[in-house]
């Protein structure tokens, strides 16, 4: 399911956000199954999937609570279950722990297609934060058969505060985590000239065309696929 070397579609939209990005991203989809001329019920191994729009929309949190039984914002109760899951916890931030147990616990329940939005903020250093609650971004994964398909976010084009989010992640790098980012200062002095409100997002092909051609391993749908030399 994984291969170092993907396709990917980018995409960004002038005077959008992950909503619109969403209505985007359903629409493309579902294009291109039917541009293959196949249904929007597509069998996949052992299973069929459903592409009928709409697709099912829900909370990080709401999602976190529903299949690990622990409230999200409990951050003792989520680091206990970071460590029977063997998820290194020390000095690590706390929405750190509860990604590595989100990444673990929950993505593969997620068969989909479903967009799982509302991120923690402190984890999303390039997203807008929602307008009604700043603990969140304005970001989205679409999840389907527990494989990650696409992210999405609001773009964050204050640069006063896109500054301050670098110096926080360079400041958590020093301090050992793999995940975080390093201060990019030219990308601050774009933001500077002017940036208008924006979404982006990327989309993974490759695990699209899985899905689409009920293809097991992304070996068989790259379009360079590194293989062994056959043995005569």
């Amino acid at each position: 399911r994984h291969n170092p070397e993907f396709t990917m579609l980018e995409v960004y939209q002038a005077y959008g956000n992950y909503e619109t990005m969403m209505e985007l991203t359903e629409q493309c989809i579902v294009d291109a199954i039917s541009a293959s001329d196949q249904g929007l019920q597509l069998p996949y191994g052992d299973v069929t999937i459903d592409f009928s729009p709409p697709f099912t929309r829900k909370t990080y949190d709401g999602l976190f609570l529903e299949q690990t039984g622990v409230s999200p914002n409990d951050a003792e109760a989520v680091k206990r279950l970071a460590d029977q899951l063997g998820i290194e916890t020390a000095d690590r931030h706390a929405d750190v722990i509860k990604n590595d147990v989100f990444e673990q616990a929950v993505e593969k329940t997620l068969k989909g297609p479903i967009f799982v939005m509302d991120y923690p903020a402190s984890i999303c250093p390039l997203a807008k934060r929602s307008r009604d609650n700043s603990a969140v971004a304005e970001r989205f994964e679409l999840f389907v058969e527990g494989m990650e398909i696409a992210n999405a976010y609001t773009e964050l084009n204050d640069p006063d505060e896109q500054r301050d989010r670098f110096l926080k992640q360079s400041d958590g790098k020093e301090k050992g985590d793999e995940n975080a980012s390093d201060v990019d200062w030219d990308y601050i002095r774009a933001l500077e000239y002017g940036m208008p409100p924006t979404a982006g997002e990327g989309i993974g092909i490759d695990r699209l065309a899985m899905l689409f051609t009920d293809s097991g391993s992304i070996r068989d749908v790259i379009f360079f696929p590194l293989l062994r030399k056959r043995k005569e």
